[in-house]
């Protein structure tokens, strides 16, 4: 009986409310939503596995042409000979002329053409600097007795040369001290190229 008495009076103790949540059944918990990589897999299906390849052997380079290169360096040369001596030489400085007032400009030009025939030669190669000179005052002199208006010397470019083109520095001073020189000038390519010197003597 004391046991019942006091159960009746917590039931009234309870509000109802509460008692009825209290007997209410726990609901189903929400499934978990997806993440994305399940959602990924679903979409694609069963995925295969496929065997990695061997990387391809890289082909060798292929080799320079030197026949292709040759040919271009010899088109450079020839186009190099095509272009005008003054040109190439004025802009390496190589070029050597001189005229005394007394001489047109035209009759220079025409000398550093190759216009005037040519009496007598003078090769100054293997040359020290005073055999040179000796062997200019001889040469200059049997010409003059001769009389050829237009001689060449030869004195090379002094490309092969540590101290430069000394031979080529003598003619250049020895010329123009000369008082039987009106005009010289560097040939053209057929006939020396700055390799030589075309001069113009003075008549007795």
């Amino acid at each position: 009986m004391i046991a019942n008495a006091a159960l009746a009076f917590a039931a009234m103790k309870i509000p109802r409310t509460l008692r009825k949540a209290l007997h209410r059944k726990p609901e189903p918990a929400a499934p978990p939503e997806p993440d994305d990589a399940a959602l990924f897999r679903e979409a694609i299906g069963p995925v295969r596995v496929i065997a990695a390849e061997a990387p391809a052997v890289a082909a060798p380079k292929p080799q320079p042409d030197t026949r292709r290169h040759d040919d271009d360096e010899a088109e450079a040369l020839r186009e190099t000979m095509r272009q005008p001596l003054d040109a190439l030489a004025y802009a390496m400085g190589e070029v050597l002329e001189f005229r005394r007032d007394e001489v047109p400009p035209h009759t220079l030009k025409r000398l550093k053409r190759g216009e005037f025939a040519v009496q007598d030669e003078l090769d100054l190669h293997r040359m020290r600097v005073d055999e040179a000179e000796a062997a200019l005052r001889v040469f200059f002199s049997e010409a003059r007795r001769a009389q050829f208006p237009c001689v060449r010397l030869v004195h090379g470019k002094g490309l092969r040369s540590e101290a430069g083109p000394v031979l080529k520095a003598l003619v250049d001073r020895v010329l123009r001290h000369r008082g039987d020189v009106l005009a010289f000038a560097s040939a053209p390519a057929a006939q020396g190229g700055t390799g030589a010197t075309l001069v113009l003597l003075r008549g007795r």
